[in-house]
This record gives C-alpha cells, structure tokens and sequence, in this order.
C-alpha cells in the first residue's frame, strides 16, 4: 500500500469518512488526525520522542484492553481455542510495550530536564487505559478511581471494570464448571475488591498441574496467565529502570512517588496461586 503522490504532512486534521468513490491508506487509518495530534508544550527537540513513545503506547493498551476482553468474553464462554490466540497476542504486545523503553531511555536527564515543566501534572498514573487494564487483570482498588474523578465518563468506565469480574475471575469460574471444589465464598465474593489467595483455587490449580493430559487446556490456560504476567512485570520493570535512569528517585510529574510506586508495584501478582503452585508442586 503507498499514499500515492500527496504529500501527507500537508493533510488536514480532518479524515474523510465516504469511500464509496476511492479510500486513500491515509484516509483509512485516518492519519490526518494521528500524524497532527503530536503537539510539545516547548521548543525542545526531545519533547516529539516524548510524546510519540507515550501516544504510541496509548494505541497499543486500546489493543490490549480489546483482546482481554475478548479473551474474558471466550472463558466464561468456554472457547478456550480463542482465548489462548488473544492472550498470546497480548503478550506479543507487550514486548512491543518493552521494547519502547529502550527507545525512550535515550532520553538523557539534561535532555529531560529541559522541557519537564513543561508537562505541569500530567503523570502515567493518569492513563485510564492502564488503569482499565490493571482492573481487568485483578488489581481492584476502588482508590485508583480518584484520579479520574473530574471526567465522568471515564470514572463510569472505570466503576463498570472495577465492578466486573477480572480475567482471573473467569479463569476460575471456568474451574468450578469442570468439576473443581472451588469455594462458594470464593465464587460469591466483592469483585471490586482486593484479590486474596484462595485455598480451593490453590488446590485446583495444583491438580492441573499434576495431571496435565487430564486438564490439558486449563493448563495451557494457566501457563497462557503466567505468561501474560511475566510479560507485564517485565513491562513494569522496564518502566522502573528508565524512570531510574531519567530522574533518578525524583517525585514524579504531578506529585507521584515516581520509582517508588513503582517498585511497590512489581511486587503485586494478578495470578498469585499460580505463582505459588510452582513451590506446593
């Protein structure tokens, strides 16, 4: 596919949406709005690689969020075949998601440094995608609402993913249907709140791993979680270590703990029995 001979730095903001005559590549991914939405706050040559990292990365968690769930919708459903074909994509994306760290990191301080103020109290944490993201995977905390209290239409989407089952949540209603002795606290339990380890998930996933041929597709469902973990902390990790890099243990924009948030972070697991049936095996 070409753009033909027009030189698309001089499109409009603008897209056409009739396409009964032609359908430009342009018109169709409606790069006249992406390619101009790209605005600095400062005259530094470093602010564009700022802004296109953290765009880039919006478009990729949109992605994110449509494949989970997609992938919640097919385990509650049973479709497992599906299901594993979206989470391995979303693992893809991740790396993905990785690999713009390494971009970012050559950002140097000074070259930060002079256009931060620039950024006033814009902060990641104020990425609803991200936050939507982590409320799907299981980390349910009604506090991280509040960032999102002044848009209502975002504090509603965010109320309606706080309150819905997360992924995990799926996975192990999909076990109590094949048979497992799963808890009925457990099952009936405030989805909007914390996560705690149970021991009648513990036990089920501890009998998958043992008899694999038996359970095979809820095993390959539990490496296909574990894989999508490691992927995010790998994610979060990077994160961590090119913050370090830029700002050192500096507050971050907009008041936040910036590396220490951070590293408190990595230490939360979405999919905690399936980390610890690896030490009860």
């Amino acid at each position: 596919m070409t753009t033909g001979d027009r030189d698309e730095r001089e499109l409009p903001a603008g897209t056409h949406t009739d396409f009964t005559e032609a359908m430009s590549y342009g018109d169709y991914l409606g790069l006249g709005a992406i390619l101009n939405a790209q605005r600095p706050c400062s005259d530094e040559h470093d602010e564009l690689l700022f802004i296109i990292i953290h765009q880039a990365t919006e478009l990729w968690l949109k992605l994110v969020l449509h494949e989970l769930y997609g992938a919640r919708r097919e385990i509650a459903g049973g479709g497992l075949g599906h299901a594993f074909k979206m989470l391995a994509r979303v693992a893809r994306i991740q790396n993905q998601l990785i690999q713009s760290w390494s971009v970012l990191s050559t950002l140097t301080p000074a070259d930060y440094l002079r256009f931060r103020d620039s950024l006033g109290h814009s902060s990641g944490l104020q990425s609803f995608q991200y936050r939507e993201i982590e409320f799907v995977l299981g980390n349910k905390r009604a506090a991280y609402l509040k960032p999102f209290a002044h848009d209502p239409a975002i504090h509603a989407r965010l109320s309606r993913a706080l309150a819905e089952p997360s992924l995990y949540d799926a996975a192990i209603e999909l076990l109590a249907r094949r048979g497992f002795a799963i808890s009925d606290a457990h099952l009936a339990r405030d989805r909007s709140a914390p996560y705690e380890p149970d021991a009648s998930v513990a036990a089920a996933w501890a009998e998958v791993y043992r008899n694999t041929e038996k359970h095979w597709d809820l095993y390959e469902l539990a490496e296909k979680l574990v894989d999508l973990e490691d992927s995010f902390q790998q994610w979060r990790f990077r994160h961590l270590k090119t913050v370090l890099r830029i700002i050192g243990n500096k507050r971050g924009t907009g008041g936040t703990a910036g590396v220490g948030y951070l590293e408190g972070a990595l230490r939360f697991s979405f999919f905690p029995e399936l980390w610890n049936v690896r030490t009860d095996l």
